[in-house]
């Protein structure tokens, strides 16, 4: 191994880096976010429900039942 060998990063990792020390609390921010959007409480006995409520579907849709 050369003398002057350095590990590389590229430049996103390298800005990566640089936002997350200029900005310390962007993690938490992100994981608010996303607790805000995605993270919900899955309420299982409605979703059951539901699911044993679906009706299927015909094989062709716009055939009328006679």
């Amino acid at each position: 191994m050369p003398l002057f060998w350095k590990p590389y990063t590229s430049d996103v990792t390298q800005f990566i880096q640089a936002l997350k020390s200029e900005r310390p609390a962007l993690e938490s921010e992100q994981r608010a976010g996303r607790a805000l959007l995605w993270d919900k409480a899955v309420d299982r006995a409605a979703q059951s429900d539901w699911r044993e409520a679906k009706v299927p579907q015909q094989a062709y849709v716009y055939q009328t039942k006679t």
